[in-house]
């Protein structure tokens, strides 16, 4: 556009002719003899104003052309050097199958470590429940055994004293405490024997409070786990291996034997032979 401008202007002016009034106006001379000279043509400004700006107009129109040259130039090995997308698609195609199954065996490879390593930490971790509940599980045992015994050395220490109620119990004479016609003697004694039978009475109560419980196991089968056999003896009118002595009492604290009871036990007639 700026090229078709500038031809079309130059054409103009170079159509339009140049008169010679300029000529005649140099030649006549001048009234004042002091102020002869020459004048210079009053067309040649415009004309070296156009030339010059046709001369502007054409460099930059020259450096324009130069610089659309040198950027088609650096284009134009870009353009060479990139593929087009079938030569691409080709390339792709060939070595597609070969690359594709080396990332496919790789993933494999990499999905197969991870699901090791998911497997191990999952055990590990099932492990661990197993045992922190396992803990917790002993952990409560152990606390209630803790609770239930813990009285076991005392009550150890009661017991005996329970037992010795009980053989001065067993020392009272019953015929004189069943007496109808008692004396003085008689009714001290009988209150004695009513104190200490009490007081023997309110310590069982207490021991079966904190879970105690005697055992008599008179007339029962002897059980090695809770019975301590001190003798044996055949009675033919009893059956063989029962109790038929009890020497001292046994007791349980909680379901627990905390002393075994001393007893005499039947002997078969085989054994007696």
């Amino acid at each position: 556009m700026l090229r078709q401008t500038l031809s079309v202007s130059f054409r103009a002016l170079r159509s339009t002719p140049l008169r010679p009034a300029s000529e005649s106006l140099l030649r006549q001379p001048s009234p004042l003899p002091f102020l002869a000279r020459p004048v210079q043509p009053s067309v040649q400004p415009s004309v070296l104003a156009v030339s010059r700006w046709y001369s502007e107009a054409k460099e930059t129109s020259e450096k324009e052309a130069s610089v659309n040259e040198q950027t088609s130039a650096e284009q134009t090995p870009a353009s060479r050097e990139t593929p087009s997308p079938r030569q691409g698609e080709e390339a792709g195609a060939e070595g597609s199958p070969a690359a594709a199954d080396n990332g496919l065996s790789e993933l494999k490879q990499a999905l197969e470590v991870k699901e090791n390593e998911a497997r191990e930490w999952k055990d590990k971790c099932l492990r661990s429940v197993a045992d922190f509940r396992n803990l917790q599980e002993r952990t409560k045992r152990e606390v209630k055994t803790a609770r239930d015994f813990a009285i076991s050395k005392l009550v150890k220490d009661v017991v005996d004293n329970v037992d010795t109620l009980d053989l001065a119990l067993k020392m009272f004479p019953q015929e004189k405490l069943n007496a109808a016609d008692k004396s003085e003697e008689l009714k001290d004694l009988t209150n004695l024997y009513q104190g200490l039978h009490l007081t023997h009475a309110n310590l069982m109560q207490t021991l079966v409070k904190h879970g105690v419980e005697q055992v008599n196991p008179e007339g029962q089968k002897f059980d090695p786990n809770e019975h301590e056999a001190v003798f044996m003896t055949p009675m033919p009118d009893k059956e063989s291996n029962t109790v038929c002595h009890v020497q001292q009492k046994g007791y349980k604290l909680n379901g627990r034997v905390l002393r075994a009871a001393k007893v005499g036990v039947v002997s078969s007639s085989t054994e007696a032979s």
